[in-house]
C-alpha cells in the first residue's frame, strides 16, 4: 500500500474528516518547518488515492494565525500531492453570493499581518509569479462539478484574507466591499502563496456562511454560521467525492507545476548549504550537481 497521493484536500471549519474513505491510514510527517496541523490522513475515495489534512487540527484547536501553513503544504508535497483543493468557510460581500452558495475564487487580496508566506530566505531568494493565485484548470473543474451536482457555484471572485480571529467590523466590511472583494476569510494566505512555491495546483471551494456584517439586519452571528456551516460541509463532501476522481484524470497542462522555473534568483554555487539541503524537496531539480 503506497504512502503517496497525487491529490490533497485541506479541510476548513467543520470539515475534519472525509466520510467514505477506504484503506485509511494516518501519517505523521516531519518537516523542516515544524509540525503540521496534525497527522495526514491517506485513503481511497471513489477509487482515488488522496491525502486529507484539517488545517485547524482535529477538534478545531488552531486559530487562523496559529496554522503552520508551511508545514502543512510541505507535508502534502512530500507525500506526492500535485493538486490541492482547499475547503474554506467565508463571509459574503455581495448580495448575490448567498449563504450555502459555493464560490470558486480566482483572485486574492492579502490583508494579514506578519504571517510567514514563503519557504525561501536564509540564503536562497525566489520570486514566483502570483498574478493568478488559483489554478484555473482545477478551479474550472470544481465549479463544473458543483454545478453538475445541482449546487449553486459561482465561478471567479476575489477573496480578501483578513487576520482575524475576530469577524469584521462594519467599517472593515465596507472597506472590503470598496476594494472590490467578493468574499472574506482568514486562511487563504499564506496557503495559496506557499502552494505556488511548492508548484502545486491550488483551488478553493469557498463555502458562504453569512453576509459578514455589511448587510443591515443580517449581521454575522455564531449560531447562524454553525447552522449554515453544517449544511455546507455536507455539500462539500458530495463535491469532493465527484471532484477528486475527475481531478486525478485531468491532464496537468497548467503552469503551476513550473512555478519555480526562472523564479530562483540565487545561483546554486552561492546558496547557503543548509538552506539548500532544507529546501531539497522544492529546488533539488535545479541544484543537483551544480553546487
Amino acid at each position: 500500500m503506497t504512502e503517496k497521493a497525487k491529490i490533497g484536500v485541506l479541510g476548513g471549519s467543520g470539515l475534519y474528516e472525509i466520510p467514505g474513505l477506504r484503506n485509511v491510514r494516518r501519517v505523521q510527517v516531519k518537516t523542516p518547518f515544524g509540525e503540521p496541523s496534525g497527522a495526514v490522513t491517506l485513503g481511497e475515495l471513489e477509487g482515488v488515492d488522496c491525502a486529507f489534512l484539517p488545517r485547524h487540527g482535529q477538534g478545531h484547536v488552531l486559530l487562523p494565525s496559529e496554522i503552520n501553513a508551511r508545514a502543512n503544504i510541505w507535508a502534502l508535497k512530500s507525500l506526492g500531492v500535485e493538486r490541492l483543493i482547499a475547503v474554506s468557510a467565508v463571509g459574503s460581500l455581495k448580495e448575490e453570493l448567498a449563504p450555502r452558495h459555493f464560490v470558486v475564487p480566482d483572485q486574492l487580496i492579502d490583508r494579514t499581518k506578519g504571517r510567514t508566506s514563503t519557504f525561501f530566505g536564509g540564503g536562497i531568494v525566489a520570486h514566483v509569479t502570483f498574478d493568478r493565485p488559483f489554478c484555473a484548470e482545477l478551479s474550472k473543474l470544481l465549479c463544473e462539478t458543483a454545478g453538475g451536482l445541482g449546487l449553486v457555484a459561482h465561478s471567479g471572485g476575489t477573496y480578501v484574507c483578513m487576520e482575524g480571529p475576530q469577524f469584521s467590523s462594519k467599517a472593515e466590511s465596507r472597506l472590503h466591499r470598496q476594494l472590490g472583494a467578493d468574499i472574506v476569510g482568514m486562511t487563504a494566505i499564506p496557503e495559496a502563496k506557499l502552494a505556488r512555491e511548492a508548484e502545486l495546483c491550488y483551488a478553493m471551494a469557498a463555502l458562504v456562511t453569512d453576509y459578514d456584517c455589511w448587510k443591515e439586519g443580517e449581521e454575522v452571528n455564531n449560531e447562524q454560521v454553525i447552522q449554515t456551516l453544517n449544511a455546507n460541509v455536507a455539500n462539500a463532501i458530495r463535491l469532493l467525492a465527484s471532484a477528486l476522481p475527475a481531478a486525478c484524470a485531468l491532464p496537468r497542462r497548467c503552469r503551476c507545476a513550473r512555478a519555480l522555473e526562472g523564479a530562483i534568483f540565487t545561483s546554486p554555487r552561492n546558496m547557503d548549504r543548509k538552506a539548500a539541503k532544507r529546501l531539497e524537496l522544492l529546488i533539488g531539480r535545479f541544484t543537483r550537481g551544480r553546487r
